[in-house]
């Protein structure tokens, strides 16, 4: 670990951290060059634990005792010192959650190695929040799923707000990219479930669906649960691809939830079926 106090916030070691509130900015740059942010002690130490490695850390001279905690034997990591002022200079934000930390992004597996050991899986299909992302995999981290698997269109988890709001679970359960549904010259997403024993359950509003309490009491052996973006819900490819709709029983007036609370009632069902 090198310290290293920096009171300029247009140092050039400070780029990985510049303007972090540009969403558009940091889909475009962040996973290109590799990146992905960690915010606060606690997704830090998550990010490490699952092997991933840091580039550097911005922090406060008052959390460097949690910073070189955090960062024992790890080799020559620089660790940039600034004062609040100049932090948020930079980031754009007022940073108060003690650190952040420019993290090596890993490859990501194949879908055939996700799903290998799994039983319960969530589908995230086109959906734009980071914040419903970041929920869904804290959902998945709390309540069994196996692993979580995005649609091309995606938000990426590991941006800044879905690693926070998931409370840095988007570290501890596994997951990758799907390709489109369809299929052509390469597999598609239904085949790859399909060919790994997986019975696709779609998450919609449908005349025909099956509510959530009678799908659970007879879920089968190796269910994914597809769950689609906000507003619109589910495309038609999706549906067309699922092998039963199921819809939550809702009351009020009220018609739906959040993705985010959807995945979470919809886990909790599975790990609890009502008595046949």
């Amino acid at each position: 670990m090198t310290i290293e106090s920096i009171d300029d916030p247009a140092d050039a070691r400070l780029a990985d951290y510049r303007d972090l509130t540009d969403v558009a900015l940091r889909r475009a740059s962040e996973p290109a060059a590799g990146l992905y942010m960690a915010e606060s002690a606690k997704v830090l130490g998550r990010a490490l634990a699952a092997g991933h490695e840091p580039r550097s850390v911005l922090t406060a001279r008052r959390w460097l005792p949690d910073v070189e905690r955090l960062l024992a034997g790890r080799g020559d990591v620089p660790v940039y010192l600034v004062a609040d002022d100049v932090a948020e200079a930079v980031t754009g934000y007022a940073v108060h959650r003690g650190m952040l930390a420019a993290m090596h992004r890993p490859a990501l597996p194949a879908v055939s190695a996700v799903l290998r050991d799994a039983r319960t899986v969530l589908v995230l299909e086109d959906i734009v929040d980071h914040t419903n992302v970041g929920a869904a995999f804290r959902a998945a981290a709390g309540l069994g799923a196996d692993a979580v698997l995005v649609t091309p269109r995606c938000a990426d988890p590991l941006y800044r707000r879905s690693v926070r709001v998931s409370m840095g679970t988007v570290f501890q359960v596994p997951w990758t990219r799907l390709p489109e549904w369809t299929s052509g010259e390469h597999e598609g997403a239904s085949d790859l479930l399909r060919e790994a024993g997986f019975h696709l359950a779609a998450m919609a509003l449908s005349d025909d669906a099956v509510a959530l309490d009678a799908f659970a009491a007879r879920r089968p052996e190796r269910v994914a649960f597809a769950l689609g973006a906000e507003g619109d819900g589910l495309g038609r490819r999706a549906l067309a691809a699922a092998d039963t709709v199921v819809t939550i029983p809702m009351a009020g007036g009220v018609d739906s939830l959040n993705v985010a609370s959807a995945a979470a009632v919809a886990l909790w069902a599975l790990r609890h079926p009502p008595a046949a």
